[in-house]
This record gives C-alpha cells, structure tokens and sequence, in this order.
C-alpha cells in the first residue's frame, strides 16, 4: 500500500463520415501478431496512455490536490489543463533552483501510507524527475491534440 499517482493522456480518435480521409485514424490491436477479436477499431474513441507515474511523491500530490482538485483529495480523476502542467513545471523549476525555500514552493503532505515528509535527497529527486517528464511531455505534445488526467490511490 502506498501513495500511487498516475498523470494520463487522452487522444480522441473516433473517425465520422464527415471527416477527410486524411483525418482519420487508424486503430489496431493485436496480441502476438494476431487481432484481438473482443476489441472493434471501428468502435475505439479514445487512445489512453500513461505518460507519468509516481510512488509516494507526496509534494507533487499536493500541488495536484491544490491546484487542480480544488482541494479535495478523493483518489478520483481529474482533467488537468496543458496550463496546469506548464506551472507544476515552474513550481518544480524554483523548487530546485531555491532548495532552501522548497518547503515553501512545493510543501510535503503526510497522510496514511503517503512517504516520508522530509526534504532530503528523494523528495529533490521526485521533483527532478518531474521538470524532466513534463519539459519532455511539452517537447513531443502538439498542443489541442489531447487531453492530460491526473488520479491517485492509496
């Protein structure tokens, strides 16, 4: 058991009849070279990936819960803004960049199985792997092509 986090991407790829062949997606799922005969292409609407997860990384939770959850912190999912993601990253970058105010930019937040709550060395690395995930999300991620969720369970 333990604080689990999980940022998600979501593409909308349902073709209709109205749309340029150009515009249209094409979707397949095979399992060892062969389709997957219970899942219909034609009927898939949305491609979900998990960009990022995280254990116990209780001081982006809290950003999350903060920023995005409107304080309410229910393990359900969540839409979270391109926006959103682009502060988390500058929260992430002044929290290195000022390592003795970190408790104040990105504070911890204890909980029943929620990690340690001290600013050592883990709770620096979590926010480093953070501004390394999201500068290369916005590197690969057209913008308006798709939609980011953000869930946690514990």
């Amino acid at each position: 058991m333990g604080l689990d986090m999980y940022l998600s991407k979501k593409t909308y790829v349902q073709n209709w009849s109205h749309m340029a062949p150009k515009e249209r997606h094409s979707v397949t799922v095979k399992r060892g070279g062969v389709d997957v005969p219970h899942i219909k292409p034609k009927r898939v609407s949305y491609i979900v990936e998990l960009i990022h997860s995280w254990r116990k990384a209780n001081q982006i939770h809290r950003w999350f819960v903060e920023n995005v959850q409107g304080g309410v912190d229910n393990c359900e999912e969540y839409f979270v803004s391109r926006d959103n993601l682009k502060e988390l990253l500058q929260e992430c970058r002044r929290a290195i960049e000022n390592k003795e105010s970190a408790s104040d930019i990105l504070p911890t937040a204890s909980g029943c199985f929620f990690g340690s709550t001290d600013y050592d060395e883990y709770y620096f690395q979590d926010i480093e792997e953070t501004a390394e995930m999201l500068e290369k999300l916005f590197e690969e991620e057209p913008e308006n092509q798709c939609d980011f969720y953000y869930q946690s369970s514990w």
